[in-house]
């Protein structure tokens, strides 16, 4: 696999960790030849962000002064570009900038084991990569209070502003080796 840096002058200095924690083997799984651990930092470092590991102590990334960009590794062919515009778009309105998807599949009510009315899916998303942090938040927090994308987009939500982004097709998030399998064949070319 290949993959280009994005060269965007205009991108601020940030650092920026890939998630991998509590998503089992998946992130080890292979996409055109490479771990999807591997792709997902690429992309990180490829927009701009200074790669930094999860165990980086708290305060200094406070101290840094800089935005914290977190890109999940199941969301590993991320194009930089998005995450880099998503980077832009925190620092430059001071809100959290959230990556997300459209929900296409059909979701139904259940109720008492019947299944029952559809939900209309024009107000669902489903959180993809990344989220970012600028640095009123990063000084305004203790730590990560999660690294589970949706239950964090919940909580930094009760506190700030959260902006949703839709993210692109290849940004979707996989869940399983057939979904790694689909979204190689997105990539392919």
């Amino acid at each position: 696999m290949t993959h280009d840096p994005f060269d965007a002058p205009d991108v601020p200095p940030a650092l920026g960790s890939v998630v991998e924690a509590d998503r089992g083997s998946l992130p080890f799984a292979l996409i055109h030849g490479e771990a999807l651990v591997t792709c997902a930092v690429w992309g990180l470092g490829d927009s701009g962000v200074t790669p930094v590991d999860l165990g980086t102590e708290w305060a200094g990334l406070v101290d840094s002064g800089e935005p914290f960009v977190l890109h999940d590794a199941l969301c590993p062919m991320t194009p930089a570009a998005f995450i880099a515009s998503c980077l832009v778009t925190a620092v430059e309105r001071d809100v959290v900038v959230v990556g997300v998807r459209p929900v296409t599949d059909t979701v139904k009510v259940v109720a008492d084991g019947v299944v029952g009315s559809t939900v209309d899916r024009s107000a669902l998303v489903s959180v993809a990569s990344p989220i970012v942090l600028p640095p009123s938040v990063v000084a305004a927090l203790d730590g990560l209070p999660t690294l589970d994308f949706a239950d964090l987009v919940d909580t930094l939500r009760e506190r700030f502003t959260v902006e949703l982004v839709e993210a692109p097709p290849t940004a979707r998030r996989v869940a399983s080796l057939e979904d790694v399998r689909v979204l190689e064949a997105l990539t392919s070319g």
